[in-house]
């Protein structure tokens, strides 16, 4: 799961996964590791389900996350409101 969600953090490709069994479809930021020590994806939600009507960035654990798959479209690049080096992850593995 980690490799596939780097790689479409590399090649900006949107992703499509369940998350508190609600499907969504995600334009991936960044992945790392949280400051609770959770593996962690920082996603923009573009289509799907909310837990929380109203917001579209996202804060997801890999470990919840269920039927992971990359769409197969791309996007351009990153959402207003993205900030590198997301100060809730203490280590990144990729980010845009």
């Amino acid at each position: 799961m980690l490799n596939t969600i780097i790689n479409a953090i590399r090649n900006r490709q949107i992703l499509t996964f369940t998350y508190s069994g609600l499907v969504r479809v995600v334009e991936p930021h960044a992945v790392g590791v949280s400051t609770t020590g959770n593996d962690v994806l920082r996603c923009y939600q573009t289509a799907g389900g909310h837990v929380s009507p109203g917001h579209e960035w996202d804060f997801c654990i890999l470990s919840r996350i269920r039927r992971l798959q990359p769409t197969g479209q791309q996007f351009t690049g990153s959402r207003p409101g993205y900030k590198r080096n997301d100060a809730h992850m203490r280590f990144i593995y990729e980010q845009l």
